[in-house]
């Protein structure tokens, strides 16, 4: 049997449900929604004490950086970063993940696995795995179903071949044969599935060697394959990152893994290609909305779950998080209140899943909320703009030890610099100056000049900018560690 695990973390999908803490440039995996790590973190750390090789990240472009950097707070070996220059769903993201596992010949056992579950029993997640290895390891699809505990509408279900055994469902069972996917059912359906119990919650993880995954894909998706296999092998290195060749990869088929093959492998006796579930419960939880996010988290004796400097006097059963300030709730019952630095929802609990609406329409009037939050990441570090008026903004900007801004120009702003923490090298025109805290510079428009950390400590500074525009598109760069153009 094989010794090791491949983890695949697909980490792309765009944040609409979780608004406004997710965001569609730093959606809700990159996010520390439930404790101090965000879950792409909690996704991999979840995996330890498995037999493991370093995992492949399938992601977006639009947060690399970001996404790069929770990996390398980790502190994992040769992990590989693949970059999707255009979201296509699920099963176009395994294919590549499992071309890139195999192109050195090997044939890696994979546990593909999304980036933005909470799973609360990390042990009884892993004891799972570990009783679906020997199936995969032997050419099986082994998929993980969530054993439901309410007759759940939202989310689809796989129907076992096994015979109901009743509330011994857990995490050690053996893997049953798939007898067939079904959709999200109604309510009346989905009582009678979990009073059936040969019904499980499709979890979309699965356990599966590159080879078996890359048959079933050539079987059902032949052109899948093959414009995944071209974006593989024109993909170029790029710092950590590996780009996908995005001419291949957009015309690509978007199909998700379900579709593409699981609901059709059962049927496909003569591709020889056994399709299995493992029954897991281990607290696990899609984090969908915030009626999920509330059902995840610790409550307090009055089933409030509460996250920053909260109050509250006479409520019950409200998810409260503030990120940037105080919020006070009295007489609150079974509400959602989510506060951020530039944005605030209020909605009732049953009503989450309308979020997805309102970021819609931010989206029409061309609102930049929908998109970004007012803190800002790059690759080397990151910007909060903390005021704005008329001519004028204010940022607070840090960077990274040893990183650097690009060597840049401005037409329509100045920039003044202030230290408050840290060492700041400047160039500015032909001069090169460090300055200390509480020391300032100033640039002016149409200087060239580049800003960076040569210390140990973040670099903390407050800008501010003036001028008759200060877009982000007033740059001009000369020279980019990050490859950037714009």
């Amino acid at each position: 049997m094989s010794e090791t695990i491949l983890p695949v973390i697909l980490s792309g999908g765009s944040g609409t449900r979780l608004w406004p803490i997710s965001r569609e440039k730093h959606p809700k995996q990159l996010q520390p929604l439930i404790g101090g790590d965000s879950l792409l973190q909690d996704t991999i750390k979840r995996l330890a004490g498995l037999p493991l090789l370093a995992p492949i990240v399938v992601s977006n472009e639009e947060y690399r950086f970001v996404t790069a950097e929770q990996l390398r707070e980790l502190g994992l070996p040769g992990w590989a970063l693949l970059l999707e220059p255009v979201g296509r769903n699920t099963a176009p993201a395994l294919t590549v993940a499992a071309l890139h596992a195999s192109r050195d010949g090997s044939d890696p056992v994979l546990l593909t696995t999304p980036a933005d579950h909470h799973v609360g029993d990390p042990a009884a997640f892993r004891a799972a795995i570990l009783c679906g290895l020997p199936a995969a390891d032997t050419g099986a699809i082994v998929t993980f179903g969530i054993v439901p505990n309410r007759p759940e509408t939202g989310y689809g279900y796989i129907e076992s071949a096994a015979a109901k055994v009743g509330a011994g469902d857990t995490a050690n069972e053996a893997p049953r044969a798939i007898a067939a996917f079904r959709e999200k059912p109604d309510a009346a359906t989905a009582a009678e599935y979990v009073a059936g119990g040969r019904h499980f919650w499709n979890s979309g993880i699965f356990l599966l060697r590159a080879s078996t995954w890359l048959k079933a894909i050539g079987h059902f998706a032949p052109a899948m394959l093959a414009a995944c296999r071209g974006a593989v092998d024109r993909a170029r290195a790029d710092s950590d990152f590996v780009r996908l060749d995005r001419d291949a990869f957009a015309a690509c088929p978007a199909d998700s893994i379900d579709y593409a093959v699981m609901e059709k492998l059962p049927a496909a006796m003569g591709l020889g290609i056994p399709a299995s579930v493992v029954p897991l419960a281990a607290g696990w939880s899609d984090v969908g909305a915030w009626d999920a996010l509330w059902a995840a988290i610790a409550r307090d004796g009055k089933g409030n779950a509460l996250k920053g400097d909260v109050w509250t006097e006479d409520s019950t059963g409200n998810l409260v998080m503030a990120e940037s300030r105080m919020v006070a709730c009295i007489g609150c019952e079974d509400l959602v209140v989510v506060e951020t630095a530039d944005a605030v929802l209020v909605a009732p609990k049953q009503r989450t899943q309308e979020v997805k609406t309102i970021v819609g329409r931010l989206k029409q009037a061309g609102r930049s909320e929908a998109d970004l939050h007012r803190k800002v990441h790059r690759p080397w570090g990151w910007y909060d703009s903390i005021d704005q008026g008329e001519r004028f903004q204010v940022k607070r900007i840090v960077v990274r030890p040893g990183a650097s801004l690009s060597l840049q120009m401005h037409h329509h702003r100045a920039e003044h610099w202030v230290v408050v923490k840290g060492t700041a090298k400047v160039t500015r025109g032909d001069e090169i100056i460090l300055l200390s805290e509480n020391q300032s510079t100033y640039i002016p428009l149409g200087v060239t000049h580049r800003l960076e950390n040569p210390g140990q400590i973040p670099l903390e500074i407050i800008e501010v900018q003036s001028g008759s525009y200060l877009g982000e598109d007033d740059i001009v760069r000369f020279e980019d560690t990050y490859g950037r153009s714009i």
